[in-house]
């Protein structure tokens, strides 16, 4: 078989066979409805309260402040939505970052249908949201701020501490998307200071179909899924419990793994980025002066296409994403690359790299010989 090189871990990483292996009981012998008073029900509801222990143990937080979701995506909608549903007798005002995830952004739109104001904050050159910028679009009737803690298009960390501080001074609820984040750099919602967080499985060796949102205790949020009260009453819908107990093992995986492997992807990331710079003429790193997530590179070509270059790579064997939305199978810019002020011929041929647990040097340097080949050859240079 071809040779292949996955470097799109930011989109989704392969299950762990460890957390695999902790999943499969309740898919098979322990695979019950934990509502159900039964000894069967009791045994998954036993699975699902160790899991939810674990996810709160890791967290710093109460049992009692998770709520286990289907995605992160639903995570974020709930706390946003949620959220300012609960507490529009106090304000109908949303802040957030106009570089969030689509499911926040989207959430945003079905809230101005709902009557709701809604400020997006610019950012910087480098995708940095401005924390005296963000205390003063701050008003009286704002309710809730959602900045996510690292981009997921161009990893770049926020001030999310600085900024829930201030929210926080204002008396306004803070939210952070997490899902990026989580198993490079410190999340624990005490640590950050923010009343609700996000987090998805399978961005951390983890299973799809299962994400988490924090609510800190003593937060209103109603709930978008109605039904049997399942989720402390937050989420209604029979709990997928081999799915949080994958969650579960795989945020003890990455929490424990933590500071070696964003070390050593780190070192790996540098040495794609100084090759691209020795081999690759006309590239731009996005959001490279600030601090950033060390799995991610985003890059832009200059005068090549997103579409063209990923069907060139994937020929050649390598896995990566363009830096933009896909819809409809139809791809559009960036919104997270044009609110970093660039010039639109940066804004075309934009790659997102994203190295994981399996990344070697040995792959970093057979990558860099085809993307090195491959535009030259888009560009027109002898390679």
């Amino acid at each position: 078989m071809k040779k292949r090189a996955y470097l799109d871990h930011a989109a989704t990483t392969p299950i762990d066979p460890d957390v695999l292996a902790e999943m499969l009981p309740f898919f098979a012998e322990t695979g019950h409805n934990p509502s159900s008073l039964h000894a069967e029900g009791r045994r998954a509801r036993a699975g699902l309260d160790r899991a939810r222990d674990r996810v709160a143990t890791v967290l710093g937080v109460a049992r009692k402040e998770i709520t286990f979701t289907g995605s992160g995506s639903e995570a974020d909608n709930q706390a946003v939505i949620g959220v300012a549903r609960a507490n529009r007798a106090r304000g109908t005002h949303v802040v957030a970052s106009a570089i969030e995830h689509h499911a926040v952004l989207h959430a945003l739109e079905a809230l101005r249908d709902e009557g709701y104001d809604v400020t997006l904050l610019p950012v910087d050159d480098d995708g940095l949201v401005d924390p005296v910028t963000f205390a003063r679009v701050l008003r009286d009737d704002t309710i809730l701020a959602s900045v996510m803690l690292a981009n997921n298009e161009i990893g770049v960390i926020e001030p999310v501490a600085a900024l829930a501080a201030s929210a926080r001074a204002r008396g306004v609820l803070f939210h952070t998307d997490a899902v990026q984040a989580a198993g490079w750099i410190e999340i624990a919602p005490r640590v950050l200071g923010v009343d609700l967080l996000t987090l998805s499985g399978h961005k951390l060796y983890g299973p799809k179909g299962v994400g988490m949102l924090y609510v800190r205790d003593g937060v209103a949020i109603l709930p978008l899924v109605h039904g049997g009260g399942q989720e402390f009453g937050r989420r209604s819908g029979t709990e997928n419990v081999a799915g949080i107990v994958g969650f579960a093992a795989a945020l003890e995986n990455a929490s424990a793994k933590r500071d070696e492997r964003a070390r050593r992807v780190g070192r790996l990331r540098d040495r794609l980025e100084a090759g691209l710079h020795d081999r690759v003429r006309g590239m731009r790193i996005n959001g490279a002066g600030a601090a950033r997530l060390p799995n991610i590179s985003n890059v832009s070509f200059d005068g090549l296409d997103s579409e063209a270059l990923l069907v060139r790579f994937d020929l050649e064997g390598i896995a990566v994403s363009a830096g933009s939305a896909c819809t409809s199978g139809v791809l559009e810019p960036s919104h997270v690359i044009a609110a970093l002020h660039v010039d639109a011929r940066w804004q075309r041929g934009v790659i997102r790299f994203s190295l994981g647990e399996s990344t070697t040097e040995e792959e970093i340097d057979w990558v860099l010989e085809r993307v090195s080949r491959i535009t030259g050859e888009l560009q027109g240079r002898p390679s």
